[in-house]
């Protein structure tokens, strides 16, 4: 089971409902994946709520003259348990000609492409975001 792709889905289905708020069950990598993307601006905040069973509560961001277009355009994985994709710092793809950000699992923690080409380190390809 892939919770990260579960995690981008409830981001993608939640945009197009334009709700304020989603609710996934917690782990690290995603309280990181929210981190980097509260970091780029695609969302407005995240929090972890629950004592035994936590869960990551993400807010998202509107734009628009009525606050109804989503910031978050497209959300892709790329990585998957099946098949993992590791990209070195020469292979770090550019999404969509610098709009979009690409979400690394390095050694020195999750970094956008931008961040991982700037310390020279690569890792797993988790996703792509504009």
């Amino acid at each position: 089971m892939d919770t990260i792709a579960d995690m981008l889905t409830a981001l993608r289905n939640a945009n197009m409902r334009a709700l304020r708020e989603v609710r996934v069950p917690h782990s690290n990598i995603k309280a990181e994946i929210a981190r980097v993307l509260k970091e780029e601006g695609f969302i407005e905040d995240y929090r972890v709520e629950g004592e035994k069973k936590r869960d990551l509560v993400i807010i998202l961001k509107y734009k628009g003259k009525r606050g109804k277009d989503p910031v978050i355009e497209g959300i892709e994985r790329v990585s998957k348990p099946g098949r993992r994709i590791y990209v070195g710092v020469e292979e770090i793809p550019r999404v969509r000609s610098g709009l979009g950000i690409a979400i690394l699992s390095t050694p020195l923690g999750v970094l956008t492409g931008k961040q991982a080409r700037q310390k020279r380190v690569g890792g797993e390809l988790l996703c792509k975001v504009w």
